[in-house]
């Protein structure tokens, strides 16, 4: 029997005046990502994802809709086989002061829509692909 890991992130998004920004990082391996992390006891997804892009970004966010699940599948040292599954809401950023989380991730920055696409195509996760089409789509952008 697989172990089950839940984890809970976001895209986070801001209006700066009418342009609209979308948050990505830049993890310890120099790919681009979205903040995510371990689900802690007595948590709902919802608070996990809410936690994470605080700690991770320093923002306070407001979960806006959910975009998805990705579940897969990896080997642990230690617990040998777990399913993973990792929950992404759209998440606008309500407060809080943007820094990174140094010792988990590399740098945070903000990027307008079609600069975040790029990027995610350039330099991330296969898996966070749909995620961002989704956020982008559910915030009227079509990539």
């Amino acid at each position: 029997m697989a172990r089950k890991e839940i984890s809970a992130g976001g895209v986070v998004f801001r209006h700066m005046g009418d342009e609209l920004q979308v948050q990505l990082i830049t993890d310890r391996y120099a790919r681009i990502s979205l903040p995510k992390g371990k689900m802690e006891p007595g948590e709902t997804v919802e608070q996990t994802a809410l936690r994470e892009i605080e700690e991770e970004t320093g923002l306070k966010g407001r979960i806006v809709a959910p975009v998805d699940i990705i579940k897969y599948t990896y080997h642990h040292a230690v617990h040998g086989k777990v399913d993973k599954e990792v929950h992404y809401y759209l998440v606008e950023a309500v407060g809080g002061k943007h820094r990174a989380q140094i010792e988990e991730i590399k740098a945070v920055a903000w990027y307008a829509p079609l600069e975040a696409w790029s990027r995610q195509q350039h330099q991330g996760y296969d898996n966070n692909d749909r995620i961002l089409q989704r956020a982008l789509r559910q915030l009227g952008i079509q990539v």
